[in-house]
């Protein structure tokens, strides 16, 4: 059987698109548990904490699909 280079391509960028999926899940997850964390030891700043949560949850998904689009385009232009 043999595996051509569109293939290795196609199966890198799943890995990679995998990846960083599985990067910005979990670093949303450690985001929201301190912002919950923070929210129960201090509760009067938690508008101040959803604020900051919420700004760094969209970098974090800018930079997650960033690397998507990153992967898709590297198949385009191999293919």
């Amino acid at each position: 059987m043999d595996i051509g280079p569109n293939a290795m391509a196609h199966l890198a960028a799943g890995i990679g698109a995998g990846l960083a999926v599985i990067g910005g899940g979990a670093g949303i997850g450690k985001l929201a548990a301190s912002a919950m964390d923070g929210t129960a030891r201090q509760p009067q700043s938690a508008n101040d904490i959803r604020t900051s949560m919420i700004i760094a949850a969209a970098l974090i998904e800018g930079v997650t699909l960033f690397a998507l689009v990153i992967c898709i385009l590297l198949v385009l232009l191999k293919a």
